[in-house]
């Protein structure tokens, strides 16, 4: 069976297994707001989906994600999902030749459409206390050179949490500058951070901003995210898109009504699931287990367990067994994936309440389980 098919499966399982506690995936889980509900709802009872929707977006969508970033005078591109977005900016800036440099952990998946594309992906270690788990602006600096055509930065860090500062953004931008290079500022989860900056007000002429709509709003399963770049790019960009008949209409409804209501609704968000990481960081502390950055500018967890001689994946199959899913470490990076599970808290109180009552189990039980299983 080929890995697509077996990777393929490995999630249909997941779906179709009732109950399943998603801690694992970064997703929000708590309830919409019901403005948000009612809009979905709205735009199926009126069949609206028969037609497609606008090619970049509706306009109103489109202008409340530019007010919601706080980045007047750019373009917003609305896409099926971040990913589908990154997927575009990536084949459309890259080529063969080209260097795409990023860190280590980042999301993998835009390293694969680079590559895709043809360039060479070039990756910065950040992780473990001597890089402080973020990415100091003078090894960037060390590795872009004239071929560097794109610096991709998952900005706060995903699986790590950690967050750019001000200063960190701005000698970033320096260096893109400096050598010509597009800025892909990945900000999925910008919502969570305690402080964020973001790089097009520095550099809006070569700046990709990167939002979705998966993480703060919960639309993981609906796909909706945004590009957000100078109209110029965003022209280019428009030119050829994966989707050129448009994204959901029903998301896109959904979306619309998600910012109109952010203000009211996602401040809640934000304070539950920041108690929860004190709440999984106090159990996960009583295992033996050590979590390196806290809290966490995500809405997730790294926690790690090779010090206390146990494998990410053996704690991830335990918890399985609960009816728990979390991530492995490899599922991030193949060079520091030995060291620790991912467990995103943005999930209703009990499914927490559930993860702290197991864990010391699971990690007893995971001593002696020695097997490899493909968790992708």
């Amino acid at each position: 069976m080929k890995d697509f098919e077996r990777r393929n499966q490995h999630f249909d399982r997941l779906m179709s297994t009732p109950g399943l506690r998603w801690m694992g995936q970064n997703t929000n889980h708590y309830a919409s707001h019901p403005a948000v509900r009612k809009a979905l709802v709205d735009c199926i009872d009126g069949e609206a989906f028969h037609a497609y929707a606008p090619p970049v977006g509706l306009e109103e969508l489109r202008d409340l994600v530019v007010r919601d970033l706080g980045l007047d005078g750019l373009s917003a591109l609305i896409t099926d999902g971040a990913v589908s977005g990154l997927y575009h900016v990536c084949g459309t800036l890259c080529g063969p030749g080209d260097q795409f440099v990023t860190t280590d952990p980042t999301w993998a998946w835009p390293m694969s459409f680079a590559r895709a594309a043809g360039a060479e992906v070039i990756q910065i270690p950040i992780y473990g206390a001597e890089h402080g788990y973020r990415l100091d602006p003078e090894r960037l600096r060390a590795v872009v050179t004239p071929r560097t055509k794109v610096i991709y930065i998952v900005d706060p860090n995903n699986p790590v949490g950690t967050c750019c500062t001000a200063d960190e953004i701005a000698a970033i931008v320096d260096i893109a500058r400096s050598v010509g290079a597009y800025l892909i500022h990945d900000c999925t989860y910008r919502d969570f951070a305690f402080e964020h900056h973001l790089a097009a007000k520095l550099y809006p002429e070569r700046t990709v901003t990167v939002w979705s709509f998966s993480k703060w709003l919960g639309f993981a399963g609906l796909r909706m995210g945004a590009l957000v770049t100078h109209p110029d790019l965003a022209e280019k960009l428009a030119a050829a898109p994966p989707n050129n008949l448009g994204s959901s209409i029903l998301a896109q409804r959904g979306a619309i009504a998600g910012l109109k209501v952010k203000h009211e609704w996602f401040p809640a968000v934000l304070a539950a699931q920041r108690e929860s990481q004190g709440r999984v960081r106090d159990v996960a502390l009583s295992c033996g287990l050590h979590l390196p950055v806290f809290p966490s500018n995500g809405n997730f967890l790294v926690i790690e367990c090779d010090q206390a001689g146990l494998r990410p994946e053996a704690i991830c199959m335990a918890m399985a067994k609960r009816n728990i899913q979390i991530r492995h470490g490899g599922y991030h990076t193949k060079a520091f994936g030995d060291r620790f599970i991912k467990v995103s808290v943005s999930v209703p109180t009990e499914w927490v309440d559930e993860f702290c009552a197991a864990l010391p189990e699971a990690v007893e039980e995971a001593r002696g389980i020695n097997e490899t299983v493909a968790m992708f």
